[in-house]
């Protein structure tokens, strides 16, 4: 069967006795990076030296019939750098070959940055999604968070330090300055931080920059939460972006309940 084993996200203490006895006792182990793996193993004592095969997401493809094979034979597991593969990690494709082909796919549990950020974020965790990482070119990142704004399950993210600062003013641009949010940084490690605020002021707190992992946490949207100059402020971004005006306004109107011809008369008055 193939073994999908969580690995911790920060703070070896969390390895779960499971994985500590999987690697123990691993033949085989498919791994995002074997040198990551190799460390982990060390850091946790294990003296095996199971066989360790490359699998991240420029060879995914191309090996996921070789190891889906293998795993007829015997026990494959698998491991990210952190947390659980296949969440913003590779996995997913094999899993998929492995579904297809009738070979077992189980998982061993365990930390998860996406669930741990909620939970400490102070957001509504009763519905929520995953984002993963935002688009990294500006405009289609605009689009993408233009797309979600009307959504009313708390959102969750991952993001680069690098571009933290752009995708906050991204976001306040699209869900409005007082949209509650969390910025979660290294999440279990020695300088875990949780900063809570509007993503106007988490926007204004990452411009002086910021270190380390980094997950995002934004509120949903209420019901017709979105002002309607936030709302024109939309349409005139995707209309930026290549859009034209008259689809970028019932793009924006079906996301925010606002009436398409009010948005579109409003941006044409702001254009001149």
């Amino acid at each position: 069967m193939i073994i999908l084993a969580a690995t911790p996200i920060g703070n070896l203490g969390d390895a779960s006795r499971r994985l500590v006895e999987a690697l123990e006792n691993a033949a085989v182990v498919a791994a995002e990076d074997t040198r990551t793996t190799q460390r982990l193993m060390a850091g946790l004592g294990v003296a095996n030296r199971p066989r360790l095969i490359a699998l991240h997401d420029h060879n995914e493809k191309d090996r996921a019939a070789e190891l889906v094979e293998l795993a007829r034979e015997d026990d494959l597991l698998v491991l990210s750098d952190a947390g659980m593969p296949t969440v913003s990690d590779p996995g997913y494709g094999l899993v998929a070959a492995a579904a297809a082909a009738g070979v077992t796919v189980t998982a061993l549990p365990g930390p998860s940055a996406v669930v741990t950020a909620l939970a400490v974020s102070g957001l509504p965790t009763d519905r929520f999604a995953f984002e993963g990482f935002p688009r990294r070119k500006p405009g289609e990142r605009r689009r993408m968070f233009a797309e979600l704004a009307a959504e009313q399950r708390t959102l969750v993210f991952f993001e680069s330090p690098s571009r933290l600062a752009s995708t906050l003013d991204d976001l306040a641009a699209a869900f409005g300055a007082d949209r509650p949010a969390a910025v979660c940084r290294e999440l279990t490690k020695l300088h875990e931080e949780v900063r809570r605020g509007t993503l106007a002021e988490l926007a204004a707190w990452a411009a002086e920059g910021v270190r380390g992992e980094i997950a995002i946490v934004v509120g949903g949207a209420s019901a017709r939460e979105v002002a309607f100059p936030d709302a024109v402020t939309q349409v005139l971004e995707l209309v930026r972006d290549g859009a034209r005006l008259k689809a970028a306004a019932a793009e924006v109107a079906a996301l925010t309940g606002h009436s398409s011809r009010e948005l579109y008369q409003a941006a044409l008055a702001v254009r001149g």
